[in-house]
């Protein structure tokens, strides 16, 4: 996919506004099907069947043992390699009331709700195909996306209870807030499947890149970039986020993942930033 003027303006404008880290394209945008790369071959750090969707995990082997199977090796491994991009987009629910004893008291502030506002106008104003829009089914996620959704035009919307808060793995150094180690066995499993229901390369059916907007929490996003980009699961502590930050990763057919930005919030006025 070749990467148009306008996206890198775009990147480096998230980058100058917020102060976010962001990395520049994939360096094999234009490359056709089957990744040849030769440093795919010797790489023995990135594990590219990390969503078991790389095609050679998709095609039953044959013996090279005649020209014949192996061109309809190849043929067959063409057919299962994905020919699109997906870009998942994270975004954190705006600011709430933390003194809150259930989750349906634990509205968006006045604060919450212009900072969902604005990062819906930012949205807008990237002008991205978006594709589908997701949050969870946590009060403070769905009044997020309700106030973004009014930003964007028809766009698809969901609500899966997977993407609620949690805590995702014991993280390392450990957090002074302790926590029973229940809560990590009761909410790893579920945070885990998540990633692995959003994070994965396109469909070999799917022809046009995507652009899905997942409205979640904290702990979940952070997560999710340390699982992405093959980090230590256990360092998810060691990130921050602010309220109705954006958050953009790219997953391209490869199975290389990039990471555009993280927390970004430059869109915001200084006093809507927490």
């Amino acid at each position: 996919m070749p990467v148009r003027p306008s996206f890198k303006k775009w990147v480096i404008g998230f980058g100058a506004l917020g102060g976010a880290m962001f990395f520049y394209p994939h360096n094999n945008d234009n490359n056709k099907l089957l990744h040849t790369d030769k440093s795919r071959i010797s790489s023995s750090s990135w594990d590219y069947n990390w969503d078991r969707r790389d095609p050679k995990s998709l095609v039953k082997p044959m013996k090279p043992d005649n020209e014949s199977n192996q061109n309809t090796y190849h043929e067959q491994l063409i057919n299962k390699t994905a020919k699109a991009t997906r870009h998942i987009i994270l975004i954190r629910h705006g600011q709430y009331n933390v003194e809150a004893k259930t989750d349906a008291d634990g509205t968006l502030t006045n604060l919450g709700r212009q900072q969902a506002e604005a990062t819906g106008k930012r949205l807008q104003e990237l002008g991205f195909p978006y594709t589908l829009l997701v949050h969870s089914t946590m009060t403070r996620a769905q009044e997020t996306a309700k106030i973004i959704e009014k930003s964007l035009k028809n766009i698809k919307v969901k609500c899966d209870p997977i993407l609620n808060e949690g805590s995702p793995i014991q993280p390392e150094p450990p957090s002074s807030n302790w926590k029973p180690e229940v809560n990590y066995y009761r909410d790893g499993p579920r945070i885990e499947a998540a990633f692995r229901k959003y994070f994965h390369r396109a469909d070999f059916s799917q022809k046009n890149d995507s652009y899905t907007i997942l409205v979640c929490h904290a702990n979940v996003i952070r997560y999710f970039v340390c699982r992405a980009l093959q980090f230590p699961p256990k360092s998810w502590l060691r990130l921050s986020l602010n309220h109705a930050s954006i958050t953009w990763v790219t997953i391209y057919p490869d199975g290389i993942v990039k990471l555009w930005v993280f927390g970004e919030s430059g869109h915001m006025k200084p006093q809507l930033i927490s």
